[in-house]
């Protein structure tokens, strides 16, 4: 350790301390009034705008006691199976019991883009029968109809009578554009 020691000393014989304080020069450029106020009116017409293209016009009914099911091209039919089944562990819920179509509308699109950030990939959505409703089934028919038109939705099955039977859903969303990476680089390791 003495030689370590000693043989530094002896590189660093010629050296000299610099006697500069440490300074990192920032530059901070004021926004004028004008610049701001654009600001502020961008900002708040981003949150004033509407992202969700769910609709409420031209509806196919669909009976209170009917059984819906959808699902896109390319899922594993064992998959599909396990959805139709109940067995995949419910990771989240969402009850549109005694809610207007509006309000329906707005709740679905929120809960199915928020599972997607979250990583939520089963869940389930009570859209009740409908059989007392005027016209019947309309929130199941509209649910049916929303889930359809979602590209984080890749399937769906009428629920078992544990989870709500007809007035509910199983629902299978997308990964995360973050899962998707972590899985294919997963897979890439494997190469």
């Amino acid at each position: 350790m003495a030689d370590d020691k000693s043989l530094f000393e002896a590189e660093m014989a010629g050296v000299k301390k610099l006697n500069i304080a440490p300074r990192v020069e920032r530059k901070t450029t004021s926004l004028s009034a004008e610049q701001k106020k654009i600001r502020r009116t961008i900002a708040v017409s981003e949150d004033s705008v509407d992202s969700n293209q769910l609709m409420t016009d031209h509806l196919e009914f669909v009976e209170p006691l009917s059984y819906l099911e959808f699902h896109r091209t390319g899922i594993q039919h064992g998959v599909l199976k396990s959805l139709r089944l109940g067995k995949y562990g419910i990771e989240a819920k969402l009850d549109l019991h005694h809610r207007t179509v509006e309000q329906a509308r707005s709740d679905v699109y929120e809960f199915v883009r928020d599972c997607v950030r979250y990583d939520v990939r089963t869940v389930i959505i009570s859209h009740g029968k409908g059989e007392r409703s005027e016209p019947k089934a309309l929130l199941k028919s509209h649910v049916n109809r929303w889930l359809r038109h979602l590209d984080e939705v890749m399937a769906f099955y009428t629920a078992l009578p544990r989870h709500g039977g007809y007035g509910a859903v199983y629902v299978m969303l997308r990964k995360s554009p973050e899962k998707k990476l972590e899985n294919k680089e997963r897979h890439e390791r494997r190469r």
